[in-house]
């Protein structure tokens, strides 16, 4: 315990809060829905080894989830990444310049509807 002078200003008390932590997430999706939802684990950073693991983890969800898109061929958009594994699988790639001022698709279709379910 400790003395104060009547006039003196209220110390206060902090507390330490949780700051948010972010999740790298890689997501697959056609018109008719997510095929992959990909995480990257806490500490590891996206390399080739990673992206073509992911890629293989997108080839067997696409098998599950959409029979016959392998034979009919998948199309893939990259809106940051560079498409030399797609070219493993023969998958077209449709490009996505980087810093270009058109929306990429994900950016729309995705993002949008992933924030107003996530902001509560």
């Amino acid at each position: 315990m400790t003395w104060k002078h009547p006039s003196s200003p209220v110390t206060k008390k902090f507390t330490v809060q949780q700051s948010v932590k972010k999740v790298m997430v890689t997501v697959f999706w056609d018109s008719r829905g997510m095929i992959l939802l990909d995480i990257l684990p806490k500490g590891e950073s996206v390399n080739a080894d990673q992206y073509c693991e992911t890629l293989d983890r997108l080839r067997h969800a696409v098998r599950r989830k959409r029979p016959g898109l392998l034979r009919s061929g998948v199309v893939l958009q990259h809106d940051n990444t560079t498409p030399h594994m797609a070219e493993r699988y023969r998958w077209d790639i449709i490009p996505h310049p980087a810093h270009s001022p058109d929306l990429s698709s994900s950016d729309f279709h995705l993002f949008g509807p992933l924030k107003r379910r996530t902001d509560v």
